[in-house]
């Protein structure tokens, strides 16, 4: 029976797919994130049935980190009528929640969207925005912790990110909270776009911080292996979302799969091309999260990792 009720599923898709194809269009921020997870949500897709250029159209718009571009990327999905467009971060949603209230919208990498203001709650979003959020309580709080363990002797930690992004803002609520039980004192190092990386080195040597949280935003995204390489430079333990950040060079990551998120949101695409409304779909948290540490890194930062820290991490890099 259950065999008879999937293929009957997958039937269904492929004569919808035949009679209408479905397009899909893809708000990008950028960076190593969206690199690492279009191909496995292009995969899930496949997985699901769809195969493009047989009844699916997937319209790509990549705003590489320029947050101008989120306007004129978002009109041109909308005017293209596409059925379900699937977005990457909190500033591009939020371009694109202006340009329609209408196209049903699947979040695949979003922080804090209750906060932000893009669903009423996580169980009744209540509006045409659903889909992952990249967010969990108290994941500000761990990543000061991590710091803390990987160099006890810091007392002083710069924040990276956009003052303006309401995200930011309750990370930063988040941390500073926790920051008191570690006796940490937290200096905002404001990022605002892509070109701004003199302007974070200048924050950086002026506030004298001892470590650094980079807070996801697609500006930074877009920057990871420059901003490892600053950080390694001025010496500063770091730590960011997403383990791309570790692979190029960053000292650790601690959050969810990239993969992994854009495969939920592709799932999401199928719910809602299947009938399902995005007002009815309740808003996805990452459940696991994974500690990525470079090694190489950490020596040359002049840190001794403790073991326990070490036992902790779901990947080594050497």
């Amino acid at each position: 029976m259950l065999v008879a009720i999937t293929l009957c599923a997958a039937s269904f898709v492929l004569q919808a797919q035949s009679a209408k194809p479905l397009r899909v269009g893809v708000l990008a921020g950028g960076g190593p994130a969206f690199e690492s997870g279009i191909q496995p949500f292009r995969q899930r897709l496949r997985e699901l049935g769809y195969q493009e250029d047989k009844g699916l159209v997937i319209e790509v718009r990549n705003a590489q980190g320029r947050s101008e571009r989120y306007a004129p990327l978002s009109a041109e999905l909308v005017g293209l009528k596409v059925d379900v467009i699937v977005v990457q971060g909190n500033a591009a949603l939020f371009s694109l929640k202006q340009a329609t209230q209408t196209i049903p919208i699947v979040m695949a990498n979003v922080g804090d969207p209750v906060g932000a203001g893009f669903v009423t709650s996580l169980t009744r979003p209540g509006g045409n925005i659903t889909g992952v959020s990249n967010m969990a309580e108290g994941v500000s709080a761990k990543w000061l912790q991590l710091l803390k363990e990987a160099s006890p002797r810091i007392t002083s930690v710069g924040v990276l990110g956009d003052p303006e992004d309401v995200a930011h803002q309750t990370m930063w609520k988040e941390a500073e909270d926790a920051s008191r039980a570690l006796a940490l004192t937290l200096q905002a190092v404001p990022m605002r776009g892509r070109n701004d990386l003199a302007g974070v080195a200048s924050a950086i040597a002026a506030h004298k911080v001892g470590a650094l949280i980079l807070l996801p935003h697609p500006a930074a995204g877009a920057n990871l292996q420059r901003l490892a390489a600053l950080a390694v430079e001025h010496r500063l333990p770091a730590v960011y979302l997403n383990p791309e950040f570790a692979a190029m060079g960053g000292l650790m990551s601690y959050g969810p799969s990239s993969v992994e998120l854009w495969r939920r949101s592709a799932e999401y695409v199928d719910r809602i091309a299947r009938g399902a409304k995005a007002a009815d779909l309740p808003v996805d948290q990452p459940t696991k999260f994974s500690l990525v540490i470079n090694r190489k890194a950490a020596t040359a930062l002049g840190l001794t990792l403790p073991a326990s820290l070490l036992a902790r991490a779901e990947e080594i890099l050497e």
